[in-house]
C-alpha cells in the first residue's frame, strides 16, 4: 500500500521544534531562560514574535543555546532581523532610523506605532464573539478562558455545537462558565462550518459580530484592536486579523507555514474598490489575501444582507472550506470596505500529525475549487474577466516562485502539492454535489437551550 494511502508522514530533513516566543520591545529584553520541547531535548531555535506597543513587527528565527539564550544576546540577534522593519516604522512616523535595539528596548516609544484606528470616535459599539465547536470541549474551554481575558469590556459570546456526538459541549459549559453572563450554547445538529456560522448569526443581538475557531488562543488585545477599526470607519464591513502558531513542535506544523500559514503580514492592510483597490492580476478574487476564518469579524448588518454564508461551503461539507473566501469576496463586490489588522492577533493550535495535514490540504484545494465555481455560478457576469485572468491564475498556484509557493523549502512534501492540484480539480464538482446536499438537508431550526443569563 502506498502512502498515500496510508498517510504515513516522508522525511523531515533538518526539522527542529520551535520555541514559540513573545517578545514586546517597548520594555527591556529579558534572559531567555532554558526550556525544553515536547520530546524532551533543549529547543535549538526560536521563532520570536517581535511587538512595539502590542502592534506585532515581525517574526525573527534566532538560534538558542541549550534552550536558551541571555539578554544581550538575545536583544542583538532580534535586532539583525526586526531592526530594518523597526526603523521603517520610525521614518514613516518622522523619526531617525536607529543602529541598534536600546539595552531598556523601546520604552516610551510605542506610541509612535499605534495605528490612527486606535483612536476611538463616537458611541462604542457592541460585539458578540461567535465560535462554532465540535466535539473539542477542552480546546474550547481554553479558547474561552483567554476570550475572558480580553482587555476590551463587555461582549456577548454565542457558542454553536455543531453535530456533535454527544453532550460534553454543553456540559463543560454548564459546569465550567453556567454562570457567566451573556454566554448562549446553541446545538444545530446539520454539519457544516457555515450551517453552524448561519444558526448563531441568527442569534446576535449586537452591531458587531466577531468569529474565531475553538482551537485558538486569543491575545489580550484581541476584541479591542477589532472594535477600534470599525468604530473609525463607518465604510468598515468586515476586520479581519493576523493567526500566528501556538506551537511548532512537529514537522507538519512547520510544514503548514510553509503552505502559507494563516497570518497576512505585518502591515495593516485596507481594500475595497475604490481608492484601496490593488493593482493585483488577481484582485478581488483571489480573497486569501483579506484573511482567514478563524479571526474574522463583520458589521452584522452587513454580512446579514449578503445572506451570512454559504453552507454548501466550509468544513463538515463536500465542499470542505472557503466558506470565510466567499464572505469576504462578497463584502468587497458589495461596496463595503475590508481592513486587515495584525494587531487583532491569535495563536492557533495547527494539526501535529501528518495525515491530519494531508487531509486540511487537500481540503484547501477542493473549497478553493469549490468557491471558484460558487463565484462563476453566482456572478455569471464576471466570466470572462475571470477567464482572462485565469493563466495568471494557474502561475499563482503553480509556480515554485510565486508568493503562494515561495516559502516551500526542499523538505515540504511534493504529496501535499499534488494532493491540494487534485483537491483543486475536484473543488467543482464537490460544490455541486454539496448545494444540493445542503438544499435538501434545510429545515426550520428548532429552539435549542442556553447557557448563562443571555
Amino acid at each position: 500500500m502506498s502512502r498515500d494511502i496510508q498517510g504515513g508522514m516522508p522525511p523531515a530533513a533538518n526539522f527542529t521544534p520551535a520555541r514559540m516566543v513573545d517578545l514586546e520591545l517597548g520594555a527591556a529584553i529579558p534572559a531567555l531562560p532554558p526550556a525544553r520541547d515536547t520530546s524532551g531535548q533543549p529547543y535549538a531555535r526560536a521563532l520570536v514574535l517581535a511587538r512595539l506597543g502590542g502592534q506585532p513587527i515581525g517574526i525573527a528565527e534566532i538560534p538558542l543555546v541549550v534552550g536558551g539564550l541571555g539578554a544581550g544576546p538575545l536583544r542583538q540577534a532580534v535586532w539583525d532581523r526586526i531592526g530594518p522593519a523597526v526603523n521603517a516604522w520610525l521614518v514613516r512616523a518622522g523619526h531617525p532610523a536607529l543602529a541598534e535595539l536600546p539595552p531598556g528596548g523601546l520604552a516610551g516609544w510605542s506610541g509612535w506605532f499605534d495605528t490612527p484606528a486606535r483612536q476611538l470616535v463616537g458611541a462604542p459599539l457592541n460585539a458578540t464573539v461567535l465560535i462554532a465547536t465540535r466535539d473539542r470541549p477542552e480546546s474550547l474551554a481554553a479558547c474561552l478562558e483567554s476570550l475572558l481575558a480580553m482587555d476590551h469590556p463587555g461582549f456577548d459570546i454565542v457558542v454553536v455545537d455543531s453535530a456533535p456526538s454527544n453532550d460534553a459541549t454543553r456540559d463543560m459549559l454548564r459546569t465550567r462558565f453556567g454562570g457567566l453572563p451573556g454566554l448562549r450554547y446553541v446545538r444545530e445538529d446539520r454539519p457544516g462550518l457555515a450551517i453552524a456560522h448561519n444558526r448563531g448569526l441568527a442569534e446576535v443581538t449586537t452591531s458587531i459580530v466577531a468569529f474565531t475557531d475553538d482551537d485558538v488562543l486569543l491575545d489580550p488585545g484581541w476584541l479591542r484592536e477589532i472594535m477600534a477599526e470599525f468604530q473609525a470607519d463607518p465604510a468598515v464591513a468586515c476586520v479581519t486579523g493576523m493567526i500566528v502558531p501556538l506551537e511548532i513542535e512537529t514537522a507538519p506544523q512547520g510544514w503548514i507555514e510553509e503552505f502559507g500559514g494563516f497570518g497576512k503580514g505585518f502591515e495593516r492592510q485596507v481594500f475595497d474598490l475604490a481608492e484601496h483597490r490593488r493593482d493585483h492580476p488577481l484582485f478581488p478574487y483571489a480573497a486569501g489575501m483579506f484573511g482567514s476564518g478563524a479571526n474574522m469579524a463583520f458589521r452584522t448588518g452587513a454580512l446579514r444582507r449578503i445572506g451570512g454564508f454559504d453552507p454548501a461551503l466550509g468544513a463538515g461539507t463536500t465542499a470542505q472550506g472557503a466558506d470565510d473566501l466567499a464572505a469576504f469576496l462578497e463584502i468587497i463586490l458589495s461596496g463595503h470596505r475590508l481592513v486587515y489588522q495584525p494587531a487583532a492577533l491569535l495563536r492557533h493550535q495547527h494539526r501535529r500529525d501528518y495525515a491530519g495535514l494531508r487531509r486540511q490540504v487537500r481540503g484547501y484545494g477542493v473549497g478553493l475549487g469549490a468557491y471558484l465555481t460558487k463565484l462563476v455560478l453566482d456572478h455569471p457576469d464576471r466570466l470572462p474577466e475571470l477567464l482572462r485572468r485565469a493563466p495568471v491564475g494557474l502561475r499563482h498556484a503553480l509556480s515554485p516562485n510565486s508568493t503562494k509557493n515561495r516559502k516551500k523549502q526542499g523538505s515540504y512534501p511534493a504529496e501535499l502539492t499534488r494532493l491540494e492540484l487534485l483537491g483543486l480539480v475536484q473543488g467543482p464538482l464537490a460544490y455541486l454535489r454539496s448545494r444540493w446536499e445542503t438544499r435538501r438537508l434545510r429545515r426550520p431550526a428548532a429552539a435549542q437551550p442556553q447557557v448563562g443569563s443571555g
